[in-house]
C-alpha cells in the first residue's frame, strides 16, 4: 500500500471484504470437519485392520467417532 494524502490507498482490483471472511470462515470449517472425518477414519480403520472388528465394526467406529467429534466441536 501506498500512502496518499495520509491514507492508505489500494492497489490493484479492489476487495470484497466481507466475502473474504465469508470464504476464509468456510475453508476453516472445512479444515475442521475434515480433519476430524480422517482421524476418525484412521482409527477406524485401525479397529478393522487390526483390531479384530472387521469391516462392519469399523463402519460403526467412524460413525461414531465422527459424529462425537462434530457433536464436541460446536
Amino acid at each position: 500500500m501506498s500512502e496518499h494524502h495520509g491514507g492508505p490507498v489500494e492497489t490493484g482490483a479492489s476487495m470484497n471484504y466481507n466475502e473474504h471472511e465469508k470464504t476464509y470462515d468456510l475453508f476453516i470449517a472445512a479444515t475442521k470437519y475434515s480433519t476430524v472425518f480422517l482421524v476418525a477414519l484412521l482409527i477406524a480403520m485401525a479397529a478393522g485392520f487390526f483390531g479384530g472388528a472387521g469391516f462392519l465394526g469399523g463402519l460403526i467406529v467412524l460413525v461414531v467417532l465422527t459424529a462425537a467429534g462434530v457433536f464436541l466441536m460446536r
